[in-house]
């Protein structure tokens, strides 16, 4: 019998990987504004929402010039629909190990089962995989005015679900996304390496050692 009543997955890099997909995204826009884009730099989007993300990129641009809020939107638009273009080829093929096992396990042992992920393509990456039915509340990135590390999007899964944050156990790969799992005063389970994810309860190499007993 699990301690939690809810179990709240961020999506890229627990559930799927579409960092491969974000990287080439961002990769091109950020060439196209005179900026170095490799993997070392697109590990500081990590966890990071799109503005966010987008900042960090036209801050490292060589003529540092000031951006308006029209062309920054422009931007981002231009990044999503490349991404959009990348991510129209998924399918279930494309889950990682683990995912599905993980999500039926919570599901058989009777608990809530939430996504809180930044990316507004969420909706769409979910249905390319085949595993919409199996939340029973997902958040609309669009509705979050605060992106990880903020709790706001962790808080907001678990009050719709209707499950208090204390009884939340959260599931994520990045720093900034462990430190809202906290901050939302959640349990927080890593999904990577324990000197990365320092903050969380319990780190894990991928959802094939999921155990919800262990928690």
């Amino acid at each position: 019998m699990s301690r939690f009543k809810a179990v709240i997955f961020d999506l890229d890099g627990v559930i799927t990987d579409t960092a491969h997909y974000h990287y080439l995204a961002w990769k091109e826009l950020a060439e196209s504004q005179g900026v170095h884009f490799d993997h070392e730099f697109n590990e500081r989007l990590k966890g990071i929402d799109r503005m966010g993300s987008l900042d960090l990129i036209l801050a490292s641009a060589a003529h540092q010039r000031q951006y308006t809020p029209e062309e920054k939107l422009a931007l981002a638009d231009t990044k999503n629909k490349h991404y959009q273009e990348l991510i129209s080829t998924m399918s279930s093929k494309d889950l990682l190990p683990g995912a599905v096992e993980a999500l039926d396990t919570v599901r058989r042992a009777g608990l809530r089962i939430g996504l809180a992920s930044v990316s507004k393509n969420a909706f769409t990456v979910l249905e390319r995989l085949g595993i919409t039915d199996k939340f029973d509340y997902v958040v609309d990135a669009a509705t979050i005015a605060r992106g990880k590390p903020d709790p706001e999007i962790f808080l907001k899964a678990a009050r719709e679900l209707g499950v208090a944050p204390a009884d939340c156990l959260g599931v994520e790969d990045a720093v900034a996304g462990v430190t809202a799992i906290k901050a939302a005063g959640m349990f927080a389970l890593g999904i990577g390496h324990p000197f990365v994810l320092t903050e969380a309860d319990v780190v894990i190499t991928s959802l094939k050692e999921f155990n919800l007993a262990a928690y």
